[in-house]
């Protein structure tokens, strides 16, 4: 089975399809164990989708493992051995009597089984409850940009939502008003102190929840009043004095908002969608001070610790604490930011981050990139229901051997221990079960694992110290065998049922030195791993420090399975199934994750709370954008190399960066298009060609999430930086000017190109 088949039928990728035998050779492998995996995988394609079946499935007794396809069945006596203990158990006596091997359950064939839990055991059905938390400090103009847009999407939004989901409308400014959104003749407002953090119980008491439910109303019932309070918003009243920035109590509208989802949703799904449209200026989770004398932080005054800096650490306290309040009721927090300035992102990722929600970032509440991306959030499948999960709970079974170090993406730790938990920990470690506030389709976590033979490590070290090298030679007791996964996600289905999805894997250990495992390498998940284990790095450590670190294990990587002769540089091979990975770590070395130049904390922190949650295929777009080219010269669009040299007059050019579709158009076709020769019709052939990658870009425009933004430009022009800023510099002022013909583009940069990074690489490599 292929890395991309087995995506499709499980949603796993493994950097490694054949496992290191032992810790030390896991060490030794420089790239760590570990998968990325996307529990509410979903294929349109009839031979790949999940079965949905309505029983509860089979469990083991004494592993809680489920029956999958590893499960070894014997026939006879109508029993069931567990691939994880090794211990038998009988079948159920539907099973026992039907069950042979031309007639097997659906759960003996699939990788991954999806179970709709029975409404006797689930308790019934409980739809999501949505709490919309509205920033109104903002300018007349800007307020009226922010209404036209919630008033346009907002009532779609509202239309496509099933009537029985819960809603709660909080807004606020210099204070936090709850809606009360039961019918009345005159629209009620409880106004909250926006100074202070609201506990729940303290809510409950301000609030009278315990006799009421007037503020958390299904959409049936509220859906005039909410649509009417919508309509009626107006700029928050408080006076702000010249030079000073408005008072926004966002940290303090949020804890409001966190009590209101634990009063009436607790232990079912529900979501906290948050429209920013400024920093925090005032009460807990304050940024910066509301005097514009006070510039708010930037990445240097991060690093320097700075004044504009003091508030940072206190404000991300005060957010992990909500976060962490939220993400143990399975809730999620998502971030709407929209403003030209920063509005507190830095601080408020972990809300994100721990609760699995959702973070977009716009200029404005005008553009499609927050009007498209939130109508993303409420798509609809093909049977009318709202896609994802909420309130859900991840956990992984494996092998005695085999240890969990933690999870890096959208989610967070609940600190069960178990035998399978690593003392090595990354990201959200320390158990072997995590909560999720919201998953959606492409939801994908990254499960980094530690193998861990016992005994075995001690005493191989023990003969290594003595001499004994041959030792470690001798096959290991893991060697040829066979480890086992299973992966346990119970979820709230959008339509209010509980679910169980199960996906199970099974892989084989390799040989003590190494070369089984070339060939199970996989050089795209590799590098999403290592960019989520950067990711989880950078957080703590300087980022220097993480390029170091990096490059490291780069070098080590390709000295152990590159062919070589010492210092002969022209004797370098790399095989196909690793040649690759260092071009993708040139890009990553490169990319706005780890290099904080020219961008805002606010831009960092949205980049990677993005790559931190998306699948494969999108992380590689992000960490090494996809151009395309189009020309006369081919009829259809061809991939070309995302390099300077590809920049040239007479071409088309389409980037997707994930967070951006750039159509570039050179200077010829800019003179031809300017001069109009698209509207002859003897030109229709430059028309198409003018056409085609517009129509491309249509499909990421409506599926992906958050929407790109959409770039035209000219070669020249100002726009032209996000292209200029992502090609290899392999043609720069510094270098190789005279051999410069004028037909491709000179990028000034002082960035090393593709060439200089490889020959160092491979300098290194063969000096090692």
């Amino acid at each position: 089975m292929d890395f991309t088949e087995l995506e499709l039928r499980s949603g796993l990728r493994f950097s490694w399809l054949v496992w290191p035998c032992s810790h030390d050779d896991a060490e030794k492998a420089e790239v760590p164990v570990g998968c990325l995996f996307t529990p509410l995988r979903h294929s349109d394609e009839d031979e790949n989708k999940v079965p949905l079946v309505e029983y509860i499935p089979i469990r083991h007794k004494n592993s809680g493992i489920f029956l999958n396809p590893y499960c070894k069945i014997d026939f006879n006596t109508k029993k069931w051995m567990c691939p994880m203990t090794k211990i038998d158990s009988a079948l159920p006596q539907l099973y026992a009597e039907n069950i042979s091997p031309q007639n097997l359950p659906l759960e003996l064939t699939n990788l991954t089984m999806e179970y709709l839990i029975p409404m006797n055991v689930s308790g019934g059905i409980f739809p999501p409850t949505f709490i919309f938390v509205i920033d109104t400090c903002l300018a007349h103009e800007e307020l009226d940009q922010l209404k036209d847009s919630l008033q346009q999407v907002g009532k779609m939004v509202l239309s496509m939502l099933p009537g029985e989901y819960n809603i709660g409308l909080v807004t606020f400014g210099a204070v936090v008003k709850v809606h009360d959104l039961c019918e009345s003749e005159i629209p009620r407002v409880f106004v909250l102190r926006g100074g202070l953090e609201h506990k729940t119980e303290a809510v409950k008491r301000n609030l009278n929840l315990a006799q009421n439910n007037r503020f958390v109303q299904p959409l049936s019932s509220c859906e005039y009043v909410l649509n009417n309070f919508l309509e009626t918003l107006i700029p928050d009243y408080w006076p702000v004095p010249n030079n000073n920035r408005p008072s926004r109590c966002t940290g303090s509208a949020l804890s409001v908002a966190v009590s209101l989802l634990e009063s009436f949703a607790q232990g079912k799904g529900g979501r906290i969608m948050t429209f920013l449209g400024g920093a925090c200026t005032f009460g807990p989770g304050k940024i910066v001070e509301q005097s514009l004398s006070e510039s708010i932080r930037h990445h240097l005054d991060l690093q320097k610790e700075s004044h504009n800096a003091r508030l940072v650490k206190d404000a991300q306290k005060y957010y992990t604490g909500l976060a962490n309040a939220c993400a143990t009721n399975g809730h999620a927090i998502d971030i709407f930011a929209c403003s030209l300035d920063q509005s507190g992102l830095h601080e408020m990722k972990v809300c994100c981050d721990k609760t699995g929600g959702s973070m977009v970032m716009s200029d404005s509440f005008s553009m499609s990139v927050f009007k498209d991306s939130l109508k993303m959030i409420f798509k609809r499948d093909a049977e009318g229901n709202m896609t994802g999960g909420y309130n859900a709970r991840m956990t992984v079974f494996t092998s005695p051997e085999l240890k969990v170090c933690g999870v890096v993406g959208g989610c967070h730790s609940l600190k069960k221990k178990a035998p399978n938990v690593s003392e090595n920990v990354i990201g959200e470690g320390g158990t072997n079960e995590w909560s999720i506030g919201v998953l959606d389709r492409r939801s994908t976590l990254a499960v980094f694992f530690d193998v861990e033979t016992g005994n075995t490590n001690v005493l191989t070290s023990a003969m290594n110290a003595v001499g004994m090298n041959n030792a470690s030679k001798e096959p290991n007791a893991l060697t040829g065998k066979e480890s086992f996964i299973q992966f346990q996600t119970v979820y709230f289905h959008p339509d209010g049922t509980k679910r169980l999805r199960v996906t199970s894997f099974s892989c084989k250990y390799g040989q003590p030195n190494l070369t089984d495992l070339a060939n199970g390498f996989d050089q795209e998940a590799a590098t999403v791993l290592m960019a989520r284990y950067a990711l989880f790095k950078i957080s703590t450590e300087d980022p220097l420090n993480v390029l170091r670190w990096l490059d490291k294990k780069l070098i080590n990587l390709v000295s152990k399975f590159a062919d070589f002769q010492k210092n002969d540089v022209n004797s370098f091979r790399l095989s196909s199934q690793f040649s690759i990975y260092p071009q993708f770590m040139y890009h990553l070395r490169r990319s706005h994750f780890l290099q904080t130049f020219n961008a805002s904390p606010d831009e960092t922190a949205f980049y990677r709370t993005v790559l931190s949650r998306e699948n494969v295929i999108n992380s590689l777009v992000m960490i090494q954008p996809a151009l395309l080219e189009y020309s006369f010269d081919s009829p259809t669009p061809q991939p070309v190399l995302l390099d300077a040299a590809s920049l040239k007059k007479n071409v088309i050019l389409m980037l997707d960066t994930f967070f951006q579709l750039v159509i570039w158009y050179g200077d010829t076709i800019t003179h031809w298009r300017e001069q109009g020769y698209q509207d002859n019709p003897e030109y229709a052939h430059f028309k198409a060609l003018l056409q085609m990658p517009l129509d491309d870009c249509k499909p990421f425009l409506e599926e992906r999430f958050p929407t790109p933004k959409f770039i035209v430009c000219n070669q020249g022009g100002s726009q032209a930086r996000f292209l200029l800023a992502k090609v290899n510099p392999s043609t720069t002022y510094t270098s190789g000017l005279q051999e410069f013909d004028g037909s491709t583009a000179i990028i000034n940069t002082d960035d090393v190109s593709l060439k200089t990074f490889m020959d160092h690489l491979i300098k290194l490599v063969v000096q090692s």
